[in-house]
């Protein structure tokens, strides 16, 4: 949703859960207004380890700054134990908080489904505003922009209006890079990887050049990254490259480098180092 209403990528999308890790914004400035989006990880119901319990602070903290709270579900499945939990943390935010529910998916939602599958969702939070829209196709992105713009209050401008996001460019291209392996990795494997950038230089009439580690829990999850004979890897740094030259309008040079960091999902340490901690 951030990606179109700022009409460029900066947060990666994959099908998995947990896909976004830490808060990112997403800026819009147009006449006679800032908008600012947090895109936060999901609300985990019971954190497994301490990258989980830094993903839970991370949204739970959100929750309390924001102006608006967009809550996003998939109008594609039916609302489970998970939807029920986090509704129920909504309905306990102080009352001036602001709620809107968007429905998102529209498009791949059967006609015969789009009624009930609202209704679902609706009782949840039955005191909030709602919208049905698709981020992919853009239907309803509008009236969900007017919707946002008339909950916000008047305040200052944070931002200069052409900056659009508060992440660096390295840690963007770390992010795709770890996207790829989400997105052409199954079962745990993802989740106990994490990327680094290492080097990002810039070079005059020569691709970018980007250096990066894939830090890897186990040992038998590093040979699955690298694939026979480096096939896998060689297709994750493909498919990572171009994500990343289209972001920089450049061509890149990418090196990966698998490392192998026993339970660092779990290692204090490690997070910080990785860029996962508040601290």
């Amino acid at each position: 949703l951030m990606n179109a209403f700022l009409r460029q990528k900066v947060a990666i999308v994959t099908p998995r859960p947990q896909t976004t890790r830490t808060r990112q914004l997403g800026i819009i400035t147009e006449p006679g207004y800032q908008m600012i989006f947090v895109d936060t990880p999901g609300i985990i119901n019971e954190p497994r380890h301490k990258l989980d319990e830094f993903m839970l602070e991370s949204a739970e903290e959100s929750l309390t700054d924001a102006d608006i709270v967009l809550w996003l579900v998939d109008s594609t499945e039916d609302p489970g134990p998970e939807d029920q939990a986090i509704a129920a943390k909504l309905r306990a935010l102080p009352e001036q908080s602001k709620v809107i529910l968007g429905i998102n998916k529209l498009d791949a939602l059967a006609m015969d489904q789009v009624l009930p599958r609202s209704e679902a969702y609706r009782a949840l939070l039955p005191d909030a505003d709602w919208i049905m829209f698709s981020a992919q196709t853009g239907a309803g992105l509008g009236e969900l922009l007017e919707m946002l713009k008339d909950g916000l209050p008047e305040g200052p401008m944070y931002y200069p209006e052409e900056q659009i996001t508060d992440v660096f460019l390295r840690d963007i291209a770390a992010e795709m890079i770890r996207e790829q392996i989400m997105l052409q990795l199954r079962d745990e494997v993802p989740y106990g990887t994490a990327v680094q950038i290492l080097e990002f230089k810039e070079r005059e009439g020569e691709p970018t050049y980007i250096s990066a580690n894939i830090f890897v829990e186990r040992d038998s999850h590093k040979g699955i990254i690298i694939g026979s004979k480096g096939a896998q890897l060689r297709k994750i740094g493909a498919a990572a490259r171009q994500e990343i030259e289209n972001m920089l309008d450049d061509k890149v040079f990418l090196d990966l480098w698998i490392k192998v960091e026993p339970k660092w999902r779990r290692d204090e340490n490690a997070l910080k180092r990785l860029g996962y901690s508040s601290s």
